[in-house]
């Protein structure tokens, strides 16, 4: 089974998730966006053994604690898609935008692309490449338990903001209605920012969406 713990960080309450194979207790962090102390001792009061980050996309409130815990952890960073790689490219403008202390210029060590899988442990994790938000987003799919880490994608009754460098809100509202609505199952989703929802609920009820 896989088990998450959502963890809010930095002041634009962004949700880092805690994954972890509840077999073999590996684990790994999608999208630290900082604090970096508040993500360690996740890890060490879950008592899990932090494998590797996961990075749905490259907007530094996503990435931004990535770097430090791959030197700290000695951790592969991976993902999102090369697409984004304009993104971490621009770290020291993204930090000016959003108003983050400085954070030197890193690349992951992986990119990931549409339907390429990732093992933790004795799960398995797919990739769903959902451009929009931004051109390299991912979407990452387990489908044992219908969960979906979905970014900036979509969030309960909203979608992801599309007026930043390289967003378009047409390709964005594709990505959700032709890969994400295409899953036959009731899949729930761990969003970057709010509360979790459903597809289901999503179809029903977006306002942007229906």
């Amino acid at each position: 089974m896989l088990k998450y713990k959502i963890i809010p960080v930095t002041s634009l309450q962004q949700n880092c998730s805690l994954i972890w194979c509840e077999q073999t207790q590996d684990a790994a962090l999608i999208d630290p966006g900082g604090d970096v102390e508040l993500l360690l001792k996740a890890v060490d009061d879950n008592n899990v053994n932090l494998k590797a980050i996961y990075l749905t996309h490259g907007h530094l409130d996503h990435i931004g604690a990535a770097d430090e815990l791959r030197k700290k952890r000695h951790l592969p960073v991976i993902g999102p898609h090369k697409e984004d790689e304009f993104l971490f490219s621009a770290i020291p403008e993204q930090c000016e935008i959003f108003g983050f202390s400085a954070i030197d210029i890193f690349f992951p060590d992986e990119w990931l692309n549409e339907q390429q899988t990732i093992n933790l442990g004795c799960e398995q994790l797919s990739v769903i490449h959902t451009p929009g938000h931004t051109p390299g987003h991912i979407v990452l799919k387990h489908e044992a338990q219908k969960l979906l880490w979905v970014g900036d994608v979509i969030f309960k009754h909203s979608i992801g903001r599309t007026d930043f460098p390289r967003g378009d809100f047409d390709i964005l509202i594709s990505s959700i209605k032709n890969k994400l609505f295409s899953l036959r199952e009731n899949y729930r989703f761990v969003p970057g920012h709010g509360p979790e929802s459903t597809l289901a609920e999503e179809k029903n009820h977006n306002p942007f969406l229906i």
